[in-house]
């Protein structure tokens, strides 16, 4: 489930590339930098991150306040962090 919110985007880990979780492929890394440097927020729905792995699962932990970029295990409260603040305000 993609979903575009007021306050940014909602990405549920289903649409996602197995490299994404593969923290070695860096790809993670450049999508989670896209939104820093465009000032954008990103909510993605990991319903539990150890099941890619210990270094996926420090890097959730990390995002636990991130303002841009954070991981939420239900749709539910990525949504309501989405939509706490207007976009651009991170």
């Amino acid at each position: 489930m993609l979903s575009v919110e007021r306050g940014g985007l909602v990405l549920d880990e289903k649409e996602l590339s197995p490299d994404f979780f593969d923290l070695k492929t860096g790809l993670a890394g450049q999508v989670l930098q896209k939104f820093v440097n465009y000032r954008s927020r990103l909510a993605v729905i990991v319903r539990d991150p150890t099941i890619h792995g210990g270094r996926f699962s420090e890097l959730v932990y990390e995002h636990r306040l991130h303002p841009a970029v954070r991981f939420f295990n239900a749709e539910q409260p990525a949504r309501q962090w989405l939509a706490q603040l207007p976009s651009g305000k991170c």
